[in-house]
């Protein structure tokens, strides 16, 4: 008979090994820090408000009353946009304040460009690790814009994600909605052969073309260095907060004598304002009928960069065209001034 193998099992200690207790905090994420940014942005966000705005900050939405009775057919407008690479300017720089007008700035231009005055905007910051002081700098310039505007910031979403982004970084992004009375939206379908072509300046590079700034740039100039054409450092010039045109165009646009406008951005005069041009005409630019500033012709001879690739990738001081009939460009010229209008070409 075969034996029976009974086997037994005998206490056996281990010695206790206190194990860490994870948290959201140890893994990264900082609630505390994000309640800290609220609570600093809350005063300037309110300033934002108009009494269409029906929340307060802090809801999962932000409502905002529908109602336009001094318009005929409201149409709502609507545009999503982010900073790019100029964010890195700021992270060099140490300056955090600009940014955020850029970003509103760059939306409020873009919707302006179909006609329609801005209602509110919604906000997108991330970062590996949230520093109250630095986001709220970011948010603070948001705030700013939005107010220079007349536009409620009424949303927005501060995101901290550890392993993300690199250390000292943040991404930012933008969602604007306006509206426009349907008879005025732009362009209008009676531009023409003989239309003429106004520039509004820019302040600089607005938001585009930093990718190849700063490959130009960085390895012959350092960001803080004074430069004297640009009468301050290269950071300070490069960081020049995107213009918005859009209280001195909205009541040149209600009274109806602007037929198109094209914001420059990504792909420069010519790639931007050939997207209001109607079939069966052209578009004439006279590139020398301006001087083009300084920090274009400082990137330009860094990068031994043509010409070709500089009027792609760069606004060359011509931050919005406006489109008019002849007979009607003295008076977009004097009501303009204050943008030092230029005539830069026309429809043909």
């Amino acid at each position: 008979m075969a034996g029976i193998t009974q086997s037994v099992c005998l206490p056996f200690f281990l010695p206790f090994i206190p194990i860490a207790m994870l948290t959201y905090s140890s893994a990264g994420v900082s609630i505390d820090a994000g309640d800290k940014t609220v609570d600093a942005i809350k005063p300037y966000i309110r300033r934002t408000f108009s009494p269409a705005v029906m929340t307060d900050i802090g809801l999962f939405g932000g409502l905002y009353d529908g109602r336009f009775p001094e318009l005929e057919h409201p149409v709502l407008v609507a545009s999503t946009d982010g900073v790019g690479t100029k964010l890195k300017i700021a992270f060099m720089t140490g300056i955090h304040g600009t940014v955020g007008q850029d970003l509103v700035n760059h939306c409020v231009n873009d919707i302006l460009a179909c006609g329609a005055k801005p209602l509110f905007f919604l906000d997108y910051f991330a970062t590996g690790v949230l520093k109250p002081e630095v986001a709220t700098e970011v948010i603070k310039g948001l705030a700013l814009a939005c107010e220079q505007n007349g536009c409620a910031l009424i949303g927005g979403e501060t995101a901290e994600m550890p392993s993300m982004y690199a250390e000292g970084e943040y991404d930012m992004a933008g969602t604007i909605v306006g509206v426009v009375d349907k008879p005025k939206i732009l362009p209008h379908k009676t531009l023409a052969k003989g239309d003429i072509l106004i520039g509004l300046a820019s302040t600089g590079l607005h938001t585009n073309g930093y990718s190849l700034a700063r490959a130009a740039l960085f390895p012959k100039y350092d960001v803080n260095q004074h430069i004297d054409e640009l009468g301050g450092t290269l950071g300070e010039s490069l960081l020049a907060v995107h213009r918005s045109y859009a209280n001195l165009l909205l009541p040149l646009i209600d009274k109806g004598n602007i037929k198109a406008l094209s914001h420059i951005t990504g792909g420069g005069i010519v790639g931007n304002t050939k997207r209001i041009v109607p079939e069966g005409l052209e578009l004439h630019i006279d590139w020398s009928s301006w001087t083009i500033p300084p920090i274009f012709s400082i990137i330009q001879q860094a990068g031994s960069i043509i010409d070709e690739e500089m009027r792609k990738a760069f606004n060359l001081g011509i931050g919005m065209i406006i489109a008019v009939a002849p007979e009607h460009v003295d008076e977009i010229m004097q009501a303009c001034a204050s943008e030092k209008p230029m005539i830069i070409g026309s429809l043909k």
